[in-house]
């Protein structure tokens, strides 16, 4: 009988364990980025996310496991539960602790449920249950790639959307790619990467074993002065900027803008299986088109050099559908332990779902792409 243990730091876990229970295709899932998170400064109590990693285990074998975090508020999720919170405290009843699986600020799609096998899968999910008759009000597994058949009917399900890029045109240059919009939009796209050729501007992509310290360095600068420029809390540090170059050398991809030799701009991205992952960007000057070139068609030409077949580019965003960006449905599941609360909650999801099944379906009208 497999034994479910939480597991308070990933660096209890040997990296060969925990990674054998994934293909390796999506890099946020692997034991370098989600130990690096915790060893590296980016996690922090007080901003709510606690380690609480779920694991199954036959003897000393891993044979599951859900990056799993005891959260006391909801910072950093982007699945947004703030009404339910509310409705919680106003019959007087606590929302926090909840427990949740998901990548720490990380909006992206991959597997949550680790395992070898369908069966495991469902052990943890039953595991998580019963951390919600123990000790948090909830459990939430967020932008996963299972199958929603997966979760079974008591789970609630949520959607969002996205914008993504896909290759399923088989384009082999920015050409192709710019040859299948029609013309109004093809023409914006050539003007606004036109301006950077007149301004100087040029762009070096690296990847982390590229890098140099100093390049890390710039990086981290524009992602401080980015949040600084929102008011938000920064998370991730310099030291975990090294960490992902030296750990995970060649999934870590910086896009520097640079002119006469000096960075204005920079994008870090991670590289997976067959897709890039577009999370940060900062800029020292403020240059019209800059954002849209740095992050979105510099990955793009990064996809077509490099054969990899979709570009997620980070959470909303309605200006990306304009440069080829796709609506894309992104998927959640949740477990409420109060019944009472889980099937009035059940009505509100499916609300919610419907609004956001119609909000894609009228996205889907304005695409850049010629009919047919």
């Amino acid at each position: 009988m497999a034994q479910a243990r939480i597991v308070s730091a990933l660096s209890d876990i040997r990296a060969g364990q925990w990674d054998a229970l994934h293909d390796g295709s999506n890099p946020f899932v692997s034991h370098a980025f989600l130990s690096g998170l915790e060893h590296c400064g980016c996690l922090r109590e007080e901003w709510g996310w606690t380690p609480h990693h779920l694991t199954l285990w036959e003897g000393d074998q891993l044979i599951a496991a859900a990056p799993g975090y005891r959260k006391t508020n909801s910072h950093g999720e982007f699945v947004f539960d703030h009404a339910w919170a509310h409705a919680y405290a106003r019959n007087g009843i606590e929302y926090f602790p909840k427990w949740l699986c998901a990548v720490p600020y990380s909006p992206v799609t991959g597997p949550r449920l680790l395992a070898t096998g369908a069966a495991h899968r469902h052990r943890l999910l039953e595991a998580m249950r019963t951390l919600c008759g123990t000790d948090f009000s909830s459990a939430h597994v967020n932008f996963h790639s299972e199958p929603d058949t997966t979760f079974g009917g008591k789970w609630l399900a949520r959607i969002d959307v996205q914008y993504h890029w896909q290759n399923t045109a088989g384009w082999g240059t920015f050409d192709d790619f710019l040859a299948a919009f029609d013309h109004r939009h093809r023409k914006n796209i050539r003007q606004e990467r036109a301006k950077f050729a007149r301004a100087g501007i040029g762009f070096r992509v690296i990847h982390g074993d590229e890098a140099s310290d100093a390049d890390l360095a710039t990086m981290h600068g524009f992602y401080l002065q980015t949040f600084a420029e929102y008011g938000n809390h920064p998370a991730l540090t310099l030291p975990f900027l090294r960490h992902l170059a030296r750990a995970m050398p060649r999934s870590l991809v910086l896009v520097l803008a640079e002119r006469g030799g000096e960075a204005v701009a920079g994008a870090l991205c991670l590289r997976g299986g067959d897709t890039l992952y577009g999370r940060y960007w900062g800029a020292s000057e403020h240059i019209p088109g800059l954002h849209f070139e740095t992050c979105y068609y510099q990955g793009i030409e990064y996809c077509l050099r490099e054969g990899l077949t979709r570009f997620e580019p980070g959470a909303q965003g309605e200006h990306k559908l304009a440069r080829g960006f796709l609506p894309t449905l992104v998927h959640s599941h949740h477990w409420i332990e109060h019944e009472g609360f889980r099937e009035a909650l059940r009505e509100w999801c499916a609300q919610e779902t419907a609004s956001v099944r119609r909000y894609a379906t009228t996205l889907a009208t304005h695409s850049p792409f010629k009919a047919g």
